[in-house]
């Protein structure tokens, strides 16, 4: 059986992965039919590269794809294409759906990126928030602080009870 999966490389700590169409018996990293695509998870922002044309070939003939490249493919909107395909659908309602499904992915990603901002504001009122009550709470201190200090009355050695 064909499968659709990551390929390891890159140095230590800095993985970057190939994804290609291998024997699910061959290693992780060992022997590959073909290499479709790159994904590079250590850049900011994830980059994620692959042949469309090759990946739909893959996946008409049969090819299973594992679930991170499943989840990857999704992303782009391959996996929605390959079932629209499936199904029979012409090129137009093709481009129509996937364009469609585009349009809800920015919606859904621009949702994601107000909410991160607002938390992100939020967390900031808090901090100014803290900061006067901190202050607040240091002043009385200091006047404390300026009153003559109290002579400690002289204590007399407590006496010891021998162990019994």
């Amino acid at each position: 059986m064909v499968k659709l999966r990551l390929r390891r490389m890159g140095r230590k700590k800095v993985p970057m992965y190939k994804i290609v169409a291998a024997d699910s018996r061959a290693k992780r990293d060992g022997k590959y039919i073909e290499a479709i695509g790159k994904y590079d998870p250590a850049s900011h922002p994830t980059t994620f590269e692959v042949k469309e044309e090759r990946v739909l070939y893959w996946l008409k003939s049969g090819a299973q794809p594992t679930e991170t490249v499943r989840n990857l493919l999704s992303g782009k909107g391959l996996m929605l294409k390959h079932h629209l395909l499936k199904k029979g659908a012409d090129e137009n309602k093709i481009s129509e759906e996937l364009s469609k499904w585009a349009s809800l992915q920015d919606a859904k990603l621009r949702k994601a990126h107000d909410k991160k901002v607002k938390r992100k504001e939020l967390k900031k009122k808090h901090k100014e928030a803290e900061k006067p009550a901190e202050k607040t709470a240091e002043v009385p201190a200091e006047p404390a602080a300026e009153k003559p200090a109290e002579q400690p009355a002289e204590q007399s050695p407590a006496e010891e009870k021998p162990a019994e």
